[in-house]
């Protein structure tokens, strides 16, 4: 049975949409197989909530009397980039603040906030003409500024690495603390129910697709950055490896705290928690397959993030369903496993998404263009001009 996203959203008004989280999927494809279960659900909602790092929100302050064009700006004594327009800014999720430093930033901010915070405004200016002014101080808070967005370059990992440490001395990184000797294993993935691995093709997601954002309705407006489906994938097709990413927006102003918080990571720096969720519509039995993987079949590398290089070679490859026993065999030992990603939250998100499908306030869309099934990750040479 094929059916169209026009069809589905026509269930959808119409109250008939039969709606399921991913997790429900997997048991149903499992219990009456992919053709039988393509022909009962409509739609797959997934979720994730994880640090991403690259994140940020766009904002427009308004301008004061007399006007300035912005040249350095902070809140709440984090630096954010003013390189932009007189009055826009673009604060960063892992800024950190110039005097309490990596105890507080970016992800802080945009917390605060979403939280109804006033933040200090702190700002100077090179005057001209037409922007007099040479600096300011005040507060803002989010109703009181124009427009507020989040724009992330780089969200939703199709698939992660994990991580481990094979020194003897503790590491501390962007995948949590690393105890010496193998003595625990960190990954960041909501499994079978992330979004892209649901879709390992991208045949249902990609520019346009309207998703859940922070708690609010938002979309995919490219690739992400480091986008790079993985060459190697299993016999599902899905990457073993990070694979896909996705640059994602939405209005922060109808976005909740409950899904954007700030993190700190010891002795590594800010991060922001986002919540994603992005509804697969269930077009034929292939999508009822792909929406119906377990955590048994989905893999990723444990890497040793002892080796200080990019090209450090995986220890082995392990399944989601091991990860998330609590205990993985690594060298010979049983190390602990635990995510820097919430499952629980990954699964709250779903099920909201699949309660906004089900009452009708949030139809599917169409992508208006695909995300690129090949990609690049170079890297950053240290050279010398050749044209001096």
């Amino acid at each position: 049975m094929v059916k169209t996203v026009e069809e589905i959203n026509e269930r959808i008004k119409k109250g008939e949409a039969v709606v399921l989280t991913a997790e429900e999927m997997t048991h149903l494809v499992r219990e009456v197989g992919a053709a039988e279960a393509s022909r009962k659900v409509d739609v797959v909602t997934t979720g994730t909530f994880g640090p991403m790092c690259s994140s940020g929100v766009f904002m427009n302050l308004g301008h004061s009397e007399p006007p300035m064009k912005m040249h350095r700006v902070w809140l709440n004594d984090v630096p954010v980039c003013a390189d932009l327009a007189a009055v826009d800014i673009y604060i960063g999720a892992t800024a950190v603040s110039d005097s309490e430093g990596m105890n507080y930033g970016g992800g802080h901010l945009i917390e605060d906030l979403l939280r109804g915070k006033w933040l200090k405004l702190r700002a100077n200016a090179i005057p001209t003409d037409c922007y007099p002014r040479r600096e300011i101080q005040t507060y803002i808070n989010l109703a009181s500024v124009n427009q507020a967005f989040l724009f992330n370059p780089r969200n939703a990992y199709q698939n992660y690495a994990c991580a481990t440490n094979g020194s003897d001395r503790t590491l501390y990184t962007y995948m949590g603390v690393l105890m010496p000797n193998f003595g625990n294993v960190t990954y960041s993935s909501a499994g079978e129910l992330s979004p892209l691995l649901n879709d390992p093709y991208y045949r249902t997601i990609g520019v346009g697709t309207r998703i859940f954002l922070g708690g609010a309705q938002g979309y995919v407006a490219w690739q992400g950055t480091q986008h790079r489906p993985s060459v190697e994938r299993t016999s599902r097709g899905i990457p073993v490896g990070p694979g896909g990413t996705l640059a994602l927006i939405g209005d922060l102003k109808k976005m909740s705290p409950e899904f954007i918080k700030a993190a700190r990571f010891h002795r590594y720096g800010v991060s922001l928690y986002v919540g994603v969720g992005i509804p697969v519509p269930v077009l034929d039995e292939e999508m009822a397959l792909c929406t119906g993987v377990g955590n048994d079949e989905i893999y990723t590398y444990i890497y040793d993030y002892s080796e200080a290089s990019r090209s450090r070679k995986p220890i082995r490859k392990v399944s989601y369903a091991e990860l998330q026993s609590g205990k993985v065999e690594i060298m010979g030992k049983k190390a602990i496993s635990a995510p820097v990603s919430s499952i629980r939250m990954a699964r709250r998100i779903a099920s909201v998404l699949k309660d906004w499908i089900k009452r009708g306030d949030f139809l599917l869309s169409e992508p208006v263009e695909a995300l690129p099934q090949e990609g690049t990750l170079n890297t950053l040479d240290i050279r010398e001009r050749e044209d001096k």
